[in-house]
């Protein structure tokens, strides 16, 4: 059986927390596992501040956890050698959160493109500029764009710009941070489109970073749903959308409800403030917000735990 292509172990990430604050630390992961398969197409969704930004940075080494273990094919990432790493770098590609701020402004989107194949070592000019129109013309814009700069660019092709810089390096595997949420909704449904395409072409595997439910059910195998840090959620995608246990899962939806009047249901939308990452509560930190709390709560931290074949949920009281 393949190896999971990204595996994160009981990964924690804190910070130094902003001045003025009770606390010393601001606690942005707190004891994440999650396991990427090949060809397999992950969303890990919840609320802006939740840690999934922070976990994609961790995944793709811009940053490092203070504790656990990220495994790169099977293989930890603190024992791999100088080249090793550096040749795992190329299998895992992300697409960050506001692509047209991630472009320089400085560079032609040609230059952009091929500037993962130049670090890399990838080609000569002439066969960088080849695969830069090929990028240009698999994610659905004319290879005359190569030379124009970004801010000539409309959001949409800022996007595919930057879908087609991390696919410069034929990765296994690319993260698409928060791909849609800077984009009109007509805009959207291309992009995700363009990543259903891309993955099906290339037997791609993907992990979309979102908030919306609604948008991860058509690319997704499966969701993982995060609350301040830690994994609340897990299970296939229809699933979990159709039969959320955790109460927060349930909000999320009623939060983005289906555009179909017979899927929609009588769930609340989330209510109250999110505790601070810096001042976390004792027992579950959903505890505040959530209708079915009772004094247990207040007091035990839940762990997650599978309730049925791959669905896993930490809660005192799922839903049933």
């Amino acid at each position: 059986m393949d190896s999971p292509i990204l595996e994160l172990h009981d990964v924690s990430r804190t910070y130094r927390a902003p001045r003025g604050s009770s606390g010393s630390k601001l606690h942005a992961l707190r004891g994440v596992s999650l396991s990427v398969m090949p060809g397999e197409s992950v969303a890990l969704v919840g609320e802006s501040g939740c840690g999934k930004s922070t976990l994609a940075r961790i995944a793709v080494r811009i940053e490092q956890p203070q504790n656990g273990t990220v495994l790169i094919q099977g293989q930890p990432v603190s024992q791999l050698s100088r080249i090793e790493s550096r040749q795992s770098r190329e299998l895992i590609q992300l697409v960050p959160q506001e692509a047209g701020a991630s472009l320089d402004p400085r560079m032609t989107v040609g230059s952009s493109i091929a500037e993962p194949l130049v670090i890399h070592r990838r080609g000569d000019s002439r066969e960088r500029a080849t695969r830069v129109a090929d990028l240009l013309q698999e994610v659905g814009l004319d290879d005359s764009l190569s030379d124009r700069y970004p801010h000539q660019l409309s959001g949409g092709q800022r996007q595919r710009v930057a879908i087609a810089r991390a696919l410069a390096l034929e990765p296994r595997l690319i993260i698409a941070d928060e791909p849609v949420s800077a984009l009109d909704v007509s805009v959207q449904a291309q992009i995700l489109a363009l990543l259903r395409d891309v993955r099906a072409r290339r037997d791609l595997a993907l992990l979309v970073i979102a908030h919306d439910l609604a948008f991860v059910r058509s690319v997704a195998d499966r969701i993982d749903v995060m609350y301040l840090g830690r994994i609340v959620e897990s299970g296939p995608a229809n699933d979990v959308i159709a039969h959320p246990r955790h109460p927060y899962t349930s909000a999320l939806i009623a939060a983005f409800p289906d555009p179909d009047p017979r899927q929609r249901n009588h769930r609340a939308a989330p209510t109250g403030e999110v505790p601070s990452a810096v001042d976390l509560p004792p027992g579950c930190s959903y505890a505040s917000r959530c209708d079915r709390a009772e004094p247990r709560c207040a007091t035990d931290d839940p762990v997650l735990v599978e309730l049925a074949q791959h669905r896993r949920v930490a809660c005192h009281h799922p839903i049933d």
